[in-house]
């Protein structure tokens, strides 16, 4: 009879656990990969998935640092047949990237557009301005399996990109998967993303208020 060690038993339960996880992210990464082409960008097979024969309203933008990813993106998306609102800032500006957040944070915020865009040096000031609005969510993402679960798992109406950091290509990659990806708990309001995205938006006055759940 082969001896078990507590190392072995270890090893298993880690293993089980792995291949668990990974049975969770691979469909997701399944759907990210056939963006390849521009042309498969908005026509991949994906399940969830949302309807690109209606536009949508996108707003975009960026501090001076990223104005020339903010040109290419604009105009790819409006080629695909969106409306595009770029606020900014024109090319040459030296600015200073919170203002845009806020202004990007504004327009999605009040419903003017469906999704924002930020953008910035790494993408990073831009996004935590972005986020300082409570009913905005904005991901920064590199690549887009993080821009799928940023959808599904947090419902994210922003995504923000680093123009120093992430190629055009790559960019496009992570603003189709994260438009084409729904989330998880539309229509569900009793779901669990739902319950947890709904406490992004509103911090406990105790910051010891934990809930646990089976």
């Amino acid at each position: 009879m082969k001896h078990v060690t507590s190392q072995h038993k270890t090893h298993a339960v880690n293993t089980r656990k792995a291949r668990g996880a990974w049975t969770k992210i691979l469909p997701i990464l399944a759907r990210c990969l056939p963006f390849a082409s521009k042309s498969a960008l908005f026509g991949v097979e994906s399940s969830p998935r949302r309807d690109y024969e209606a536009r949508m309203r996108i707003a975009i933008a960026s501090d001076h640092a990223a104005t020339d990813l903010k040109a290419d993106i604009a105009e790819w998306l409006m080629e695909e047949g969106h409306e595009v609102a770029d606020l900014g800032p024109q090319a040459g500006e030296s600015v200073d990237y919170p203002d845009y957040g806020y202004k990007l944070a504004g327009v999605v915020a009040d419903g003017t557009a469906e999704f924002g865009i930020a953008l910035c040096g790494s993408g990073i000031g831009i996004s935590i301005s972005v986020n300082r609005h409570p009913d905005v969510r904005c991901a920064l993402v590199s690549e887009p399996l993080s821009a799928a679960l940023a959808r599904e798992h947090n419902d994210a109406n922003c995504i923000a990109l680093g123009a120093r950091l992430t190629g055009i290509e790559m960019a496009k990659s992570c603003v189709a998967t994260f438009l084409n990806t729904e989330f998880a708990d539309a229509g569900d309001p009793a779901g669990r993303h739902q319950r947890r995205v709904a406490k992004l938006g509103n911090p406990p006055s105790s910051p010891d208020h934990i809930e646990t759940h089976q």
